[in-house]
């Protein structure tokens, strides 16, 4: 993915089918992230002091690294082919975040990099099974 590209894709930028999809699963995950997990779900873990296996500590990485790559998606390709660079690109930019935590006067939390990893990977996947070669929405051939 080069300048150029993405110039490209800046200029022949259009709603489609593909757009429709990304926005959709990004807009959900941070309806979720904002108004259900963190207003809800968070306090109510703990408030009964439950063990949930670190999930309410890392819902701002998981569902905002989902909000944050089909966002990105949506905004930044026309097509497939750039997509899963973008998820590799947008997972390790979150990374390197938290691990700059200490700039911020903030410790690094362990949990929410291996959320974001995680999520990078299973969005890398999602991906991949929505927008594969067998799938037909709004396919490009590279070149």
């Amino acid at each position: 993915m080069t300048i150029d590209n993405l110039i490209n894709e800046a200029k022949n930028w259009r709603f489609n089918r593909y757009k429709i999809i990304n926005l959709a699963i990004g807009l959900s995950a941070i309806f979720l992230l904002e108004f259900v997990a963190r207003p809800f779900y968070r306090p109510y873990i703990y408030s009964h002091n439950i063990f949930d296996f670190h999930i309410a500590d890392t819902l701002g990485n998981t569902l905002g690294t989902i909000g944050a790559i089909f966002m990105f998606l949506f905004v930044l390709t026309n097509d497939r082919t750039h997509g899963y660079t973008l998820i590799i690109l947008t997972t390790v930019s979150v990374v390197l975040y938290e691990i700059g935590h200490p700039l911020l006067g903030k410790p690094i939390d362990i949990f929410d990099i291996i959320a974001t990893i995680v999520t990078g990977i299973i969005c890398y996947f999602i991906f991949k099974w929505l927008y594969g070669k067998g799938n037909t929405i709004d396919h490009k051939k590279p070149g």
